[in-house]
């Protein structure tokens, strides 16, 4: 793609990537300057970055102190992320090697026990049992979800939908994770009042087959081999430089 020069100054020309980069740099608010106006205010403002450069030349600000000082302080801590990102990229994960590290760490790959739920909820313990009379005798539980349930779940028949261990406050978790699919239950009592509650469906925790996980293996494969080869590497360079930590 051809890096179009959008202005000229002082000799320095100020180019389509200039203006790529500018945009990247501004994130978020991006999206004002997309149009004409947008970019012919990015032009100008770029415009007057080259102006004040040129300006500093001339002045001679870049031989001040503070000039120098905050430009080897750049300069350093570039160094330092160019060398860290330099080592951390040279790291690489064959997948043998993200093999074994599932094999070893299977627990981290384990599909967690997932339950689907729909309850009703009122105030008092009286009323649920009456509404869990209704249900036995024939009514339908999402129907009566809609017309009891004081959850905003009520508009979806009393759907919760898709949860695992520990989302739930306890006493309702408790009752769910012990239920069978279809099985209704309750009046169960949390603190947001009493619970009927029907068992949609239930999924337990499963150890998926490697070939699913691949690419997660080797990304968590890849970040401990990384944080293995930092501490490798701090404990070579201590060994080669002074450190006294005050």
């Amino acid at each position: 793609m051809e890096n179009k020069v959008l202005a000229v100054v002082d000799g320095r020309e100020v180019t389509q990537s200039d203006l790529y980069e500018l945009l990247q740099s501004i994130g978020q608010n991006a999206n004002q300057f997309q149009d004409a106006e947008g970019q012919k205010q990015l032009v100008n403002e770029l415009v007057m970055q080259e102006l004040l450069y040129s300006e500093a030349l001339a002045k001679g600000l870049d031989q001040d102190a503070e000039y120098k000082n905050a430009l080897m302080h750049m300069q350093k801590t570039l160094l330092k992320q160019y060398a860290l990102n330099k080592l951390l990229t040279s790291v690489t994960v064959t997948d043998e090697e993200a093999r074994a590290y599932f094999d070893a760490h299977s627990a981290l790959f384990k599909k967690p026990e997932t339950a689907r739920a729909s309850h009703i909820l009122v105030s008092s313990k009286e009323e649920a049992e009456k509404i869990l009379g209704e249900i036995k005798a024939g009514a339908d539980f999402k129907e009566a979800a809609a017309k009891y349930s004081s959850c905003p779940s009520k508009n979806a028949g009393g759907d919760l939908g898709e949860f695992t261990r520990g989302r739930m406050v306890p006493e309702f978790d408790a009752a769910v994770f012990n239920m069978a699919p279809g099985e209704i239950t309750g009046p169960v009592q949390t603190q947001f009042g009493y619970h009927l509650i029907q068992l949609d469906s239930l999924t337990k925790d499963d150890a998926p087959d490697f070939s699913e996980v691949l690419g997660k293996a080797k990304e968590q494969c890849l970040l401990a081999k990384r944080q293995d080869t930092y501490l490798a590497k701090q404990e070579e360079l201590k060994n080669v430089y002074s450190v006294e930590v005050k």
